[in-house]
C-alpha cells in the first residue's frame, strides 16, 4: 500500500514509517535528531489512534516541544492525521494519503479515512455561493464502527 504527502512523493507501507518520515523531513531541511527519531518510532509503533500525552508517556526523555513540533511537521506533510473527537480531545494516526475525511467511532475512538470527490466539489460550491474563499476544510462523521455496532455498543 502507498501513502503520499502533500508534495506528491509516495511511500511504500513496507518501508518503515520512521525511515521514510525521517528522510522526508531531512529533504525539507530538518535534521534527523535522536529525539525526533524517537518520536517517529513511537508513532510507527502506536497500536491505534494516539494522543500527544500517549507519546509523551512513551518518551520520558523527549521534550514536549519536540513532540509537538514533530507532530505539526508530519501533519503539514500529510503523513499524520489530526482528528478532533466530539469531547474536544484530539487523536492522531498515520495518514493513508492526501485530502480525506474521517469516520470516527464514538465507542472505541478508532477512525477510518475516506475520500469523496463529489462531496469536496459540493463544499467548494457552497463556499463560492457564499463568497467565501475556502482555504481548507476537515470533516469528521461520528457513529459506531462495524465492530462496536456488532457488539451492540450503544
Amino acid at each position: 500500500m502507498l501513502w503520499s504527502g502533500r508534495d506528491g512523493v509516495c511511500y511504500h507501507r513496507t518501508v518503515a514509517f520512521t525511515e521514510s518520515a525521517a528522510r522526508r523531513l531531512e529533504t525539507i531541511g530538518f535534521r534527523s535528531t535522536a529525539p525526533r527519531r524517537a518520536v517517529l518510532k513511537a508513532i510507527e509503533g502506536a497500536p491505534g489512534p494516539f494522543t500527544v500525552e500517549d507519546l509523551l508517556g512513551e518518551l520520558p526523555g523527549v521534550g514536549r516541544a519536540t513532540v509537538f513540533r514533530t507532530i505539526k511537521l508530519l501533519q503539514e506533510l500529510d503523513l499524520l492525521c489530526r482528528v478532533p473527537l466530539e469531547d474536544g480531545s484530539v487523536r492522531y494516526q498515520l495518514s493513508e494519503g492526501t485530502h480525506h475525511h474521517h469516520l470516527v467511532c464514538r465507542s472505541c475512538g478508532r477512525f477510518t479515512e475516506f475520500a469523496d470527490l463529489e462531496l469536496d466539489r459540493r463544499i467548494q460550491e457552497q463556499a463560492a455561493q457564499h463568497g467565501f474563499h475556502l482555504q481548507g476544510h476537515s470533516l469528521e462523521l461520528y457513529g459506531l464502527c462495524s465492530a462496536c455496532g456488532a457488539a451492540g455498543v450503544a
